[in-house]
């Protein structure tokens, strides 16, 4: 039994488990669009969860309804905006 590697990223086996096998698969096209789309995915999922919690507690009552009407805290770095 030659031993096979499995990619996470592309739900598939290699035919040999070797370093120069790996390195034409991971450089490969359809390899890295596996990798990207698997990242993008999973930045979608923690901006949802962010929003979602975020969401749970406004209705919750535990954010003021305008927390930027607020004056920053003594010492807060704020940017300029981007017209200057």
């Amino acid at each position: 039994f030659p031993r096979r590697f499995y990619c996470d990223y592309c739900d598939t086996y290699l035919t040999h488990d070797s370093p120069s096998v790996r390195k034409t698969h991971c450089s490969g096209r359809k390899h890295k669009e596996n990798v990207k789309d698997y990242y993008q995915k999973w930045m979608e999922e923690q901006a949802q969860s962010l929003i979602d919690k975020t969401t749970a507690a406004f209705q919750q009552g535990k954010i003021p309804p305008t927390p930027f009407s607020a004056p920053p805290p003594a010492g807060a770095m704020i940017p300029p905006p981007p017209s200057i």
